[in-house]
């Protein structure tokens, strides 16, 4: 039997569902350092991000026999961000209740990981294009497409009106139509 290092993600989660502790430690150990930077670019308060995390991984414990994975067209890293993205959602919304939502995180000077993603995936030019865009523009069509979030999710996580983030995504499609014809 192979070790754990020689599976792919979708095969860790099909292990976790049966509960190998050590499969679920290998799923962590590969995709948390991804995950926090990602929850990060998102969320400044290290305090939310380390709740996230541990609720994210708790899910995916407790829920790894609901993965469908490649049947349904999924992946197990989709699937762990769509987790983290909905935590990420319901914690503001508890902050929330309580305080003032969590400021975002300030844009940091070096490419982020889903940047990187993205130059490997989309063209030059369209790469461009979004680059080319107001960061609160990217903003938007980055947790609307890219996270698939919807427009109140997405207001949620940025803290700003559902009717700003239709705006705002009107905005980027004109934006990146115009870019691009």
């Amino acid at each position: 039997m192979r070790g754990e290092a020689g599976l792919d993600e979708e095969q860790l989660v099909r292990r976790v569902a049966r509960g190998d502790r050590r499969a679920f430690e290998e799923l962590y150990r590969r995709t948390s350092p991804w995950l926090t930077v990602r929850l990060r670019r998102r969320c400044s308060d290290e305090q939310i991000v380390a709740e996230v995390l541990q609720e994210t991984y708790l899910a995916v414990w407790r829920a790894a026999d609901a993965f469908a994975g490649a049947a349904s067209g999924g992946t197990a890293v989709g699937w762990l961000w769509t987790i983290a993205a909905r935590r990420l959602i319901d914690a503001f919304r508890r902050r929330a209740h309580h305080a003032t939502p969590p400021a975002a995180a300030a844009p940091a000077p070096a490419a982020a990981a889903d940047e990187e993603v993205l130059d490997g995936v989309v063209g030059d030019e369209v790469g461009d294009a979004l680059r080319r865009l107001a960061p609160e523009l990217r903003q938007v069509l980055q947790a609307m497409v890219l996270d698939g979030l919807s427009v109140r999710e997405t207001s949620v996580l940025l803290g700003v009106p559902e009717g700003t983030v239709k705006t705002r995504a009107r905005r980027a499609r004109i934006a990146m139509r115009e870019a691009l014809a």
